[in-house]
């Protein structure tokens, strides 16, 4: 595979993981911890992180980090899963860019509201550097970085399409919706409505419940993200094997 598609590949699982893992140090001695991440349109991972924890003590003082993540294993062997790791330097996200960016990180983990405005709670970027993409057993490939991100043109115009498209398809094909968490996705019944958009697939949520939609291919407009949606619906409508609970 080109790398092209092997960056789509990588960026996927990226953007598809509620959890990774985070690797950071102090004084030279590593430390792992979980985090839930989201990605900014441009896949930057974002983090809501407390002053209080450990993870962030250390990245104030050394930003140098790594992030793991992971995907399903084909079987028994973990070995088998899918996963990336993208290392580079995390930056507490500038006051101007925290609104929006806050939102975009909330719409993928919507529980987190309880807590998201708690004093102590800050939300930080990681500005990739590189990346090592493990397809599988025994097959690794590492990833520079204009191979990984999606094109910066793309990114910017999606990015500024992405409220009219939510406001266009939430409340005029809440049908395609429905059929793409339920019918392709196998989710149950439900309000489900679309929450975010970006370059290499979508986001649904129905109240703390969020499902990703990866792209068959990236897109560069607002023309693409509808023409993803449209087929995703249509295969959503034909699955013979939907869920069909709560009907």
């Amino acid at each position: 595979m080109a790398t092209e598609g092997l960056g789509f590949e990588a960026r996927r699982l990226v953007r598809g993981a509620i959890s990774a893992t985070l690797a950071t140090s102090a004084e030279g001695q590593p430390f792992a911890s979980l985090v839930t991440p989201a990605t900014a349109p441009d896949l930057a991972p974002l983090m809501l992180l407390s002053s209080l924890s450990e993870h962030t003590r250390h990245l104030r003082a050394e930003p140098r980090c790594a992030l793991l993540f992971t995907g399903v294993p084909e079987g028994p062997n973990p070995q088998t899963a899918p996963r990336v790791t993208i290392s580079g330097l995390a930056e507490p996200v500038p006051e101007a860019e925290v609104p929006a960016l806050k939102a975009r990180w909330l719409a993928r983990h919507p529980y987190a509201a309880l807590y998201a405005d708690f004093g102590d709670f800050a939300l930080w970027r990681v500005r990739p550097g590189g990346a090592l993409l493990v397809g599988g057993f025994a097959r690794a490939t590492r990833l520079k970085l204009a191979d990984l991100l999606p094109d910066p043109a793309a990114v910017a115009v999606v990015a500024a399409a992405e409220a009219e498209i939510l406001d266009h398809v939430n409340a005029d094909h809440a049908d395609a919706v429905a059929a793409i968490a339920e019918g392709l996705l196998g989710a149950g019944r439900g309000a489900w409505r679309l929450t975010a958009v970006d370059t290499d697939g979508c986001d649904l949520a129905l109240e703390e419940r969020v499902l990703r939609l990866a792209w068959a291919a990236p897109v560069s407009d607002a023309g693409g993200v509808r023409a993803q949606l449209i087929r995703a619906a249509r295969a959503g409508r034909n699955n013979p094997n939907k869920n069909m609970s709560d009907r």
